[in-house]
């Protein structure tokens, strides 16, 4: 018999499409359970439990915002301080770190302020409308879209945990070959339940995929692969027309993120502040993610005409803006007040190897800019 409580609206909605289509890939499922209209994990209007079950960097203090602001007004001056610098957060949520990003920009004032115009695009409706409330006071700096802009613009493009969030589809690879894992159903008690079955590869592009990127999995080795992830930057550079992409994300390089540490794939199911790996479990009520391949989006990149600047982790990527842009001597000069030490232990646990500044990476890529040096690039 199925739980009651790992049923949810939208599990009967997937359950009658199962039995009318036949199983979906975890690439489509995922879509319904993340970005359904009615009872999305980041889109749903009603409140649930399970909702902001993770933790992110903008929540541990202004550093991240301020630091980020201070390497965007480095591109733009990289750029020839042109009369207007487009930045573009893609997947911006409520908008609080748009909000702390302009707070710093105005704070700091100057050609940059007047320069930027910042557009927050967020595909869920009640998340944008929280976003436009949140920035009232910027409203003439800042715009909201539910997709990216149609018109190309120079300056930056920016996501900050977005790829892992987007759907990708799973394999396994088995001695007669790769078999896709799909969302099928079988028999509970009296009813039906969601269930992981396995079928032929439901494109071509997966088994390409792999091969692109020199990957052998072994033999029961499990497998995500994104695809999603490459469709998005092939409109992201179609849309930037000069200027930087950065990416904010968990993830490897390709050779580890398929090596022997991760042989049952790395799809997690955030809920309750808790992991776990019943990601079939409360469709709709818990986030799912997996990390990202960051040599997809490298190699992808060139092809797109992106240059590859560097990979950094976020400890890397942050103590160097912090030292370029003295921020780390602001904390190490003058009296220890309480206000002090409280900036100190969310820096830390910002750049603190076995968390954060380890599990997250930084990707830059540029367009129209060569030899283009960023700070945040800079080794230690």
């Amino acid at each position: 018999m199925v739980h009651p409580n790992r049923r949810t609206p939208l599990t009967g909605l997937l359950l009658e499409r199962i039995q009318a289509k036949g199983p979906l890939t975890f690439a489509e499922f995922l879509r319904e359970c993340l970005y359904h209209p009615q009872h999305g994990y980041y889109t749903s209007r009603v409140p649930k439990t399970g909702r902001r079950d993770y933790f992110t960097s903008p929540e541990a203090g202004p550093q991240f915002s301020q630091l980020l602001g201070w390497q965007f007004r480095e591109m733009w001056e990289k750029l020839g301080r042109p009369e207007r610098f487009d930045l573009v957060e893609c997947g911006a949520g409520n908008g609080r770190l748009a909000k702390d990003i302009l707070a710093w920009v105005e704070r700091e004032g100057g050609e940059f302020a007047s320069a930027l115009r910042y557009t927050l695009v967020e595909t869920s409706d009640l998340q944008r409308e929280q976003a436009q409330e949140n920035l009232q006071s910027f409203v003439g700096a800042s715009r909201f879209l539910a997709d990216l802009p149609t018109e190309p613009f120079s300056g930056c493009l920016f996501s900050n945990e977005l790829l892992d969030a987007l759907p990708m589809h799973r394999v396994v690879q088995r001695e007669q070959g790769l078999r896709e894992i799909l969302v099928g159903t079988r028999s509970a008690g009296k009813g039906l339940e969601l269930a992981e079955v396995e079928g032929e590869l439901s494109a071509l592009e997966i088994s390409q995929y792999l091969e692109k990127y020199g990957v052998q999995l072994q033999e029961g080795q499990v497998a995500e692969i994104g695809l999603a992830a490459l469709d998005w930057l092939q409109r992201t550079a179609a849309v930037l027309k000069k200027g930087f992409l950065l990416t904010v994300d968990y993830g490897h390089r390709a050779r580890e993120l398929y090596g022997p540490a991760h042989l049952r794939g790395t799809l997690l199911a955030y809920r309750d502040h808790r992991t776990n790996e019943d990601w079939l479990g409360w469709p709709g009520l818990q986030d799912l993610t997996s990390h990202v391949n960051f040599t997809a989006l490298e190699e992808q990149g060139k092809e797109l005409g992106l240059e590859p600047l560097a990979l950094v982790t976020q400890t890397q990527f942050l103590l160097s803006l912090g030292r370029s842009s003295g921020y780390l001597q602001s904390l190490e000069g003058g009296t220890v007040a309480v206000k002090k030490l409280e900036q100190l232990q969310q820096f830390k646990q910002l750049i603190h190897p076995g968390g954060m500044g380890e599990t997250f990476k930084v990707l830059a890529q540029s367009k129209g800019a060569p030899g283009a040096k960023l700070s945040g690039l800079e080794p230690l």
